[in-house]
């Protein structure tokens, strides 16, 4: 079985909703290849570039049986934002559950990270693994990638 401790973002970083479902499939693969080729193991969580799903792109990953993930909360740390800019777009907005959107790579994000989680944590929060809050049994997933427990 695949491992649902590893995810793929896509291969080129394309806009997935203007693809079809061919194209959907190939960006898929060839990243979960690359990721394989280093790592030996296989990815099982997909997150498509710019937060894009719709019907397509969510058959296309669940045909070749990913889990797709949303972020619910964004840093909007690609904007240069500073930690304490990050920090105040989520303290009144951050719940149970969330997943809070980074980025690699932005100006303030990796000396930042830290005090975001102390902040998260303060706040009585446990920073957990993606993986651990993917539904696998008796879920749906809308048309904006977020998974909703069925009943």
């Amino acid at each position: 079985m695949q491992d649902t401790k590893y995810g793929s973002h896509s291969n080129t970083h394309p806009h997935v909703n203007n693809l079809s479902y061919e194209q959907n499939i190939k960006e898929i693969e060839s990243s979960n290849d690359k990721i394989e080729k280093i790592t030996g193991k296989r990815t099982k969580l997909y997150r498509a570039p710019y937060g894009e799903y719709n019907n397509t792109v969510i058959k296309a990953a669940n045909d070749k049986q990913y889990y797709t993930i949303q972020w619910s909360l964004d840093t909007l740390d690609y904007t240069g934002l500073t930690g304490n800019e990050m920090w105040n777009r989520l303290d009144s907005k951050i719940s149970k559950g969330d997943i809070i959107l980074t980025h690699n790579g932005t100006k303030h994000t990796a000396d930042s990270l830290d005090m975001l989680l102390k902040n998260i944590k303060q706040k009585g929060y446990e920073v957990v693994p993606i993986s651990n809050m993917i539904y696998e049994n008796n879920y749906k997933i809308d048309s904006t990638g977020m998974q909703i427990k069925n009943n």
